[in-house]
């Protein structure tokens, strides 16, 4: 008698721990689903924020260039050639392409003629502006920062844009003290002969 109570105490030992087993199973289920909706969520979120560009102009400190809706400096690439992008995979990862799936938005003092849309490697569509691919600069975290101003990453020089849509190009002048002034490059992409 006393076997029989013993193993039907064991019994109920065990169905507790597949029930605990179970419902910890479950519960880490949940949690994972929940994690993989908000994952989702958030790439539809961004993918519809990104479904109209907009270009608009700022005064930084390199004076009136293009912005995205953002207000973070928009840069051609001095390797881009017809209108055509020359940055894909780790290059565009750090200088993200301008992506607009319709028609993009031109700010005040923007030329719509300039704006317009060049297909992609990966065919997504990115904004142009006088026939210059558009990006940002992954290290431009905040408005009107210029970090990417003149750097010399994937192969070429990488210039913010003005309103004409020329590469803006930092130089510096020489007198009795040094100073720096902007100026708008003639030709569109730097250097020039």
């Amino acid at each position: 008698m006393q076997a029989m109570k013993y193993d039907k105490g064991r019994d109920d030992e065990r169905e507790r721990r597949r029930t605990s087993t179970r419902m910890a199973g479950v519960l880490m289920l949940t949690v994972a689903l929940c994690l993989l909706g908000f994952i989702a969520a958030r790439s539809v979120a961004a993918s519809t924020t990104r479904s109209n560009a907009t270009v608009s102009l700022r005064k930084t400190n390199l004076g009136m260039i293009l912005v995205n809706a953002r207000g973070h400096t928009i840069y051609l690439f001095a390797k881009d050639r017809k209108g055509k992008s020359s940055c894909n995979g780790s290059c565009a990862r750090f200088w993200p392409p301008v992506i607009s799936k319709s028609t993009p938005i031109g700010g005040s003092g923007i030329k719509p003629s300039l704006l317009g849309r060049t297909r992609r490697s990966n065919g997504t569509m990115q904004v142009t502006y006088n026939k210059h691919p558009l990006y940002t600069y992954a290290l431009d975290k905040r408005a009107g920062q210029t970090k990417g101003e003149g750097s010399s990453f994937f192969g070429a020089k990488w210039w913010a844009v003005s309103a004409s849509g020329r590469a803006v190009v930092k130089a510096s002048t020489t007198s009795t003290t040094t100073t720096m002034a902007t100026t708008t490059s003639p030709c569109p992409y730097p250097p020039c002969p």
